[in-house]
């Protein structure tokens, strides 16, 4: 007879779980109690959105399924930040949430929470386990579903009693997610397609990816001379140092690779869904006039290829798995596309001149100087806002596993990516950009950090303001500064009461031995970059934001 806690954690065990972030909470004392000499590190964190930012973190770098335990109510709200960012990146995650005893249902009782309703939008699937004997079913499905398809977000309520109760319900043998097969004639369907065009672009993004598939990409984009971009926050798919790399669809995009976009006549779309950002809010391509161009669509989902725009060929398999394949043939000698992928690349190359930041501190030359230096698989994340554009335009991504960024534009998911990183790469250095804003969602992870052994350097680029919201506010209301100035610490000052160590940066030229410092510390630690008030985006200052604005409406 076991406790449904046990139940519950001898399946994690059975799912090959090693590691599981959470939030204790009274609701879920079996299944804390089963975790208690199972093997399985329980990293306690300090919210529950920086607790499921790590293990949707832990699941991109792992490739595994990330799991998460929250208590009821407020805990389960505080989570859905992160279970959002897993739902929009596609990443395997499993969360626990405890629940009310299930003989107190609809009485309206302490925390109690519908949850379905509550992540119906957010996950895959959303179910409460109503029998102790049917806990193990019910892990088996969740962790089926997590993987499967295009992979997500699964919610399982776990009422108290359900948890306390015991029951001689045996453990189930784990079952794999169907997986579809490739065939060497859907690779040559593929290169049929690639015949008859003179603008080809492959766009590679999504789930399932890694190092062999980053490498197969490179093999047969150069083997066949065709450009290749990456979508939003997927840098890492492949070695933007190959004459076939191009750039990524992200916010603020190369306009060269904008245009390029625009006018080309057939999409290779390998793993990526291809949607809002990539198209620029659909103005770009716009789903009415996407026929005047070829689509071919390689995704995990049968459903993905055609929701917005249609597909000419579809093709249900991973971006691995096809990549492979065409990784096989020999290209073509001289395609017709050949000159305009060196034009494409060219672009890139001049993309990356950096534009001076206005004040004393250069932050396109600390980018520039910790790309020259930073090892291959050093491991860079960031959250949501202008500072991240910088690191965006300038750093380039040598392997697969090094970049861990959201792209659901969720601020705060930088420093707990970087915590669950460093733990599971101890031997990596790790590097979170944050901005001023973005780092105050979250900054209480430090905590976990120090707790776990972390040692993440983390570079603050304080402008003092919500730098994003206040780059719009120019555009549509020039000069009404409303709800966009922050008051800050002392970034430095605050690492250091947490046991860690900080710097503060005023000029270029301090950043070199201040990270130094950091890295010899081999703790947490805080860079703070104290950036002059006009310092907005790359190529983008404050006044020159509000003149565009004032222009714009007729001023």
């Amino acid at each position: 007879m076991r406790h449904g806690g046990q139940i519950l954690v001898d399946q994690l065990k059975a799912q090959g779980v090693s590691r599981v972030f959470s939030v204790p909470g009274e609701s879920f004392l079996a299944a804390l109690d089963g975790l208690y000499d199972s093997g399985i590190d329980n990293v306690v964190c300090r919210q529950e959105g920086g607790a499921a930012m790590m293990a949707e973190a832990h699941a991109k770098l792992t490739g595994d399924v990330g799991v998460l335990f929250v208590t009821r109510g407020p805990g389960a709200t505080n989570a859905s930040s992160g279970v959002h960012v897993a739902y929009h990146d596609s990443t395997p995650m499993v969360v626990f949430v405890g629940q009310i005893d299930s003989h107190h249902r609809d009485r309206g009782a302490f925390q109690e929470v519908d949850y379905r309703a509550m992540f119906g939008g957010l996950a895959k699937w959303v179910a409460e386990v109503g029998h102790t004997e049917r806990l193990a079913e019910y892990v088996n499905r969740a962790f089926q579903l997590a993987r499967s398809g295009r992979p997500g977000p699964v919610v399982l309520a776990l009422p108290e009693d359900v948890l306390a109760d015991m029951s001689d319900a045996p453990s189930l043998p784990v079952s794999q997610p169907a997986r579809p097969a490739v065939s060497a004639s859907q690779a040559q369907a593929i290169m049929a397609a690639l015949e008859g065009a003179q603008r080809p672009l492959v766009i590679a993004g999504g789930p399932n990816w890694n190092q062999q598939a980053a490498d197969d990409l490179q093999r047969f984009a150069e083997a066949a001379q065709l450009p290749v971009a990456v979508s939003f926050r997927r840098q890492d798919f492949m070695d933007n140092r190959s004459p076939s790399y191009v750039g990524d669809l992200g916010v603020g995009m190369n306009p060269a690779l904008r245009a390029r976009l625009e006018q080309a006549d057939l999409l290779l779309l390998i793993g990526s869904r291809f949607g809002d950002i990539p198209t620029d809010g659909y103005s770009i391509i716009r789903p009415e006039d996407a026929g005047a161009r070829k689509i071919v669509h390689v995704h995990p989902d049968p459903d993905t290829p055609g929701l917005v725009y249609p597909s000419h060929l579809t093709i249900t398999a991973r971006a691995g798995d096809m990549l492979a394949e065409l990784a096989k043939g020999n290209g073509q000698a001289a395609p017709a596309w050949a000159d305009e992928t060196k034009a494409a690349r060219a672009a890139y190359e001049a993309w990356q001149t950096p534009v001076e930041t206005p004040g004393d501190v250069k932050y396109e030359q600390i980018v520039m100087a910790l790309r020259d230096a930073l090892p291959a698989d050093a491991i860079i994340t960031n959250g949501a806002g202008n500072f991240a554009a910088w690191p965006g335009r300038y750093y380039r991504y040598r392997q697969h596993g090094t970049q861990l960024a959201s792209t659901s534009g969720s601020m705060g998911y930088g420093l707990p990516a970087a915590v669950a990183a460093s733990l599971e790469r101890p031997d990596r250095q790790v590097i979170c950009f944050a901005g001023d804003g973005d780092f105050q969602m979250t900054l209480n992870e430090m905590s976990t950090g120090m707790q776990y052994g972390a040692k993440v350097i983390t570079i603050v680029v304080n402008n003092g303001r919500y730098g994003t919201i206040r780059a719009h506010q120019e555009r549509e209301y020039p000069g009404r500064v409303s709800g966009t100035v922050l008051f800050n610490p002392d970034f430095a000052a605050l690492a250091k009461a947490y046991g860690g160590h900080g710097e503060t940066v005023r000029h270029t030229d301090e950043f070199g031995p201040a990270f130094a410092r950091c890295q010899a510390a081999g703790t947490m630690c805080v860079i703070e970059l104290v950036m002059d008030d006009e310092a907005l985006a790359p190529a983008l200052t404050l006044s020159a934001a509000r003149a565009a604005g004032i222009k714009r409406q007729g001023g």
